[in-house]
């Protein structure tokens, strides 16, 4: 997982060919004001889903995990919680892989927590279990789905 802001994007934008697309998609739209929804910018490849996230309470958000795709998530306007454990330390997820969803959910505690602001980003990989919007009120976000 990675926890960064987006002024140091330049840094990450080798570790997949598509990110360096994502980073200045971002960086050159107003995404705070568009509709909430899909973009597709390429395909199954790389798109985004804008959303007006109801936050909830740490004890209520599970982890999740995808393996098809790497997620970037973008907070837009407030601060995100979200939990994080590594997929090797967690237990069976509560049902079995949803493959054409692509996600699992584990009902464990994170083992920490980190807050994600406006301007900020996370990467989470396939090995990063994560309970994203955990929080009070509302919060527009981006989440980008990357194929691996």
């Amino acid at each position: 997982m990675i926890l960064a802001h987006l002024s140091d994007c330049e840094r990450y934008e080798a570790l997949h060919p598509l990110f360096k697309q994502v980073f200045d998609y971002v960086k050159s739209n107003d995404l705070l004001h568009v509709p909430a929804g899909r973009i597709v910018i390429d395909g199954d490849k790389l798109f985004i889903n804008v959303s007006d996230a109801n936050l909830v309470p740490a004890e209520s958000q599970k982890l999740e995990v995808h393996r098809k795709y790497i997620d970037i998530h973008f907070p837009l306007s407030g601060a995100e919680i979200v939990g994080w454990s590594p997929l090797s330390r967690l237990n069976e997820s509560e049902a079995p892989f949803d493959v054409e969803n692509d996600f699992a959910l584990y009902a464990e505690t994170p083992s920490t927590y980190f807050t994600a602001l406006p301007g900020d980003f996370y990467i989470v990989y396939p090995e990063d279990a994560h309970a994203p919007v955990i929080g009070e009120g509302v919060l527009r976000k981006l989440i980008v789905k990357v194929l691996l």
